[in-house]
């Protein structure tokens, strides 16, 4: 299987940490899926959420305000 660059997903100005985040929500969306759904995953979540945003199928969006404000 072809392992995507982060360069390939990640578009200008936007924040690694964000993807890291967003690979680990649509992870843990696929893995619910998997369990209502009855099925067993031959691949690991993240490969195929990583997949997912290289191919296009989710889009990170980040709101104009990320890193200006911390959360406590």
């Amino acid at each position: 299987m072809h392992r995507p660059s982060i360069s390939d997903i990640l578009k200008k100005n936007e924040s690694y940490y964000s993807l890291v985040l967003a690979v680990a929500k649509r992870a843990r969306d696929i893995v619910d899926e998997a369990e209502q759904e009855g099925r067993i995953l031959v691949e690991k979540p993240v490969s195929l959420a990583v997949d997912d945003f290289a191919k296009g199928r989710y889009k990170l969006i980040e709101t104009p305000d990320i890193g200006q404000k911390s959360e406590i």
